[in-house]
């Protein structure tokens, strides 16, 4: 089977979340939190050694933060394969694969 793909993503600046539809015919919405908080990049990681294709569990725990590092300023397709996501304290190193996504949407849905 193939892995599933997005067919919509939209981002609510308002609401703070971004809403993703997928290939499956499954949506789900992901609070700016969540995904500044599972940010996949080696430094968010604690290093390289640390970095998987799934998400943590223990991301669903969400530490508070500054405001400014879950303030979206842009979401950009990374090839056919995933989105960048570059947050208002400047970070941007985090590449969100579709199989990260989804298995972040399985997750927060408590699958």
């Amino acid at each position: 089977m193939n892995e599933p793909t997005p067919t919509n993503i939209d981002v609510s600046r308002e609401q703070a979340q971004v809403a993703i539809t997928w290939s499956t015919g499954e949506a789900c919405t992901l609070s700016f939190d969540l995904l500044r908080n599972s940010c996949p990049c080696a430094q968010c990681r604690g290093g390289h050694e640390h970095m998987k294709s799934e998400p943590d569990a223990e991301m669903l725990i969400i530490p508070l933060m500054p405001v400014t590092a879950t303030q979206m300023r842009n979401l950009e397709a990374v090839g056919n394969y995933a989105v960048s996501i570059t947050w208002a304290d400047g970070h941007s190193h985090g590449i969100y694969t579709w199989h990260y996504l989804y298995s972040l949407c399985k997750m927060a849905e408590g699958e």
